[in-house]
């Protein structure tokens, strides 16, 4: 069905964690991405500068940082310059959160395989709350508004199993994860 990229929206400001999250919790994120069934990672930055990943983390899957000038819109519009990256031979783009540093693996692998039986857009599920990552197929990714894709209607794949990537906004998010 195609090759499959993962998308890390990674360009807001951070302004209630106070200081540069992404710089922080990239790292786990990516980590995790890499043990993922995907075949290359794209980094979308915007209010921060962030460091193109070591390719030593992710077993050859190639990952990079993509500028998104007009981060300020929304995620929407991150999301939009993330899969404009992406080549014609990508299928599917996985989006993930760069402050969900909980990310699974296996949740990944869940909605992916789903997306492959079904299509369209399949999202991961955490006690009945739609969650991360989000499967968008191809036909997809036209006239995402820019405050992304939150009210589109997906499949939802149970991940009760799994511990939800989490969300860390402020210092004591962070503490509490």
């Amino acid at each position: 069905m195609g090759r499959v990229a993962a998308i890390v929206l990674a360009a807001g400001e951070a302004s209630r964690f106070g200081s540069p999250k992404q710089r922080l919790l990239l790292p786990a994120v990516m980590e995790r991405l890499g043990r993922s069934p995907i075949d290359e990672i794209v980094v979308v930055q915007g209010a921060h500068e962030l460091e193109a990943p070591s390719n030593s983390l992710f077993q050859g899957i190639p990952a990079r940082v993509v500028r998104c000038e007009e981060w300020e819109r929304g995620p929407g519009a991150s999301l939009r310059c993330g899969l404009s990256a992406l080549g014609e031979n990508i299928a599917a783009a996985v989006v993930v959160l760069a402050d969900g540093p909980n990310l699974d693996p296996v949740a990944v692998e869940r909605v992916l395989r789903t997306w492959r039986e079904r299509g369209g857009a399949v999202a991961a599920s955490y006690a009945g709350d739609r969650g991360h990552p989000l499967v968008v197929g191809r036909a997809e990714w036209s006239d995402v508004p820019d405050d992304g894709l939150r009210d589109r209607p997906v499949l939802l794949v149970p991940c009760d199993d799994l511990a939800a990537p989490g969300d860390i906004d402020t210092p004591e998010d962070l503490a509490a994860l």
